[in-house]
């Protein structure tokens, strides 16, 4: 379909054979060019100055004359908008405007008043609905054919009544026209509402990732900052009791800190940048760098999973393994991914801390993150102590995605 480019609502799109204006002021109809109907209606006004008779200022001549003052007020006025003038207006006029034409036919005596007949009974079938344009074109080829008859007399009773007949056909190839119009509309607004709804999803897909993204910056920030501040807030406190012990003590773990999150940055950039990361692989090395070598157990058949999946997966990991060396310091650490033919699940259990682990709490905004990237994947994420079994005792994070 072609590109239409918006107009003024004061312009209109005619149909062929029809000056008339578009329904609802928003854009022509392709195709037709209203400069083309100006200059037909402008030529019939001119042919009929130069050619209907008698036409003066008293008498007959003036009633001629009036009379093609109404017709041609009645033909240019198609070219105002539909949606400026009622459909009752409209057929208030088109209907005057028959009766104008019909006069004109019976008291001219000669000249081409019968064109104004012709192109108004056009426009009745182009401005107006079916029903309605049918019963005031088949009005307009009575009238016509009864002013003709009466006019001709008797020995012409065939004449008239065809050429009434041809007054009001025109209605037809308004009607035809009208269809048209209305079936290009129909596809210029469907287009428009994909488009629309194209937009719209787009704008939601931009919301989409702008959460992830932030869920991923505070993933990697909130926790080591909060971490780091609490450690020089330590420190501030101890440099007064004059412990530098325990100031190098808090100083080291600041330190370590900082570098814990300077190697989530990295991964989370990794992440950002990648379309898809090998899920394996990438866990593997995850649990080397935090110092649990050997800890990644698979079961199941392997296969390709989503990005989407295999980023929030490799998140979860990163915040819980985050979370297990902050509050269980010195615990051992075991990772399974499993392969189901329906989900796939990925676990994190790590055994009580072996060493004290820092004062302070966290926010909680990580397991509701956590949360969250599982939901919007339709799968489930639960943590807590394991209560029961071989793992008694241990703390895990188990997240599981259908497939």
């Amino acid at each position: 379909m072609p590109y239409l480019r918006p107009v003024p609502a004061d312009q209109s799109a005619p149909s062929p054979g029809d000056d008339s204006g578009r329904g609802t002021g928003a854009r022509p109809v392709p195709g037709h060019d209203p400069r083309m109907q100006w200059v037909v209606s402008l030529a019939v006004v001119v042919a009929g100055i130069l050619t209907i008779r008698p036409m003066g200022f008293s008498g007959r001549g003036l009633a001629v004359a009036l009379l093609f003052a109404v017709n041609s007020g009645a033909l240019l006025a198609r070219r105002l908008p539909e949606h400026r003038v009622s459909p009752r207006l409209a057929l208030v006029w088109l209907t005057l405007g028959v009766v104008a034409a019909a006069a004109l036919i019976g008291l001219s005596s000669s000249g081409t008043g019968y064109l104004f007949a012709f192109f108004i009974a056009g426009h009745i079938g182009y401005r107006l609905e079916t029903r309605p344009a049918l019963v005031l074109a088949g009005l307009c080829s009575l009238l016509c054919g009864a002013v003709l008859y009466l006019r001709l007399g008797p020995g012409h009773e065939l004449l008239p009544w065809v050429f009434g007949l041809a007054a009001g056909a025109p209605v037809v190839i308004g009607i035809v026209n009208r269809s048209q119009r209305q079936a290009v509309r129909a596809a210029i607004e469907a287009a428009e509402s994909a488009e629309r709804a194209a937009r719209a999803e787009a704008r939601t897909a931009v919301l989409t990732e702008r959460g992830r993204i932030a869920r991923d910056v505070h993933d990697v920030l909130a926790h080591s900052l909060a971490g780091i501040n609490m450690q020089l807030e330590l420190a501030d406190a101890l440099i007064d009791t004059g412990d530098l012990e325990k100031v190098r003590e808090a100083h080291t773990k600041a330190h370590g800190l900082v570098k814990e999150s300077l190697k989530q940055a990295q991964w989370t950039v990794h992440a950002l940048r990648e379309d898809a990361l090998p899920l394996r692989e990438t866990l593997t090395a995850m649990l080397a760098s935090s110092g649990h070598r050997d800890a990644l157990t698979v079961t199941g058949t392997a296969r390709e999973v989503p990005a989407e999946v295999v980023r929030s997966l490799l998140r979860i990991a990163q915040e819980a393994l985050t979370n297990a060396a902050r509050h269980a310091p010195g615990g051992a650490v075991a990772m399974e991914l499993a392969y189901t033919p329906a989900s796939t699940a990925l676990r994190i259990r790590n055994r009580p801390a072996t060493r004290r682990a820092a004062p302070g709490a966290g926010s909680g905004m990580g397991l509701i993150g956590m949360r969250e990237r599982v939901a919007l994947l339709g799968g489930t994420l639960t943590a807590g102590p394991v209560t029961e079994g071989p793992h008694q005792g241990d703390w895990q994070v188990e997240a599981v995605i259908p497939q």
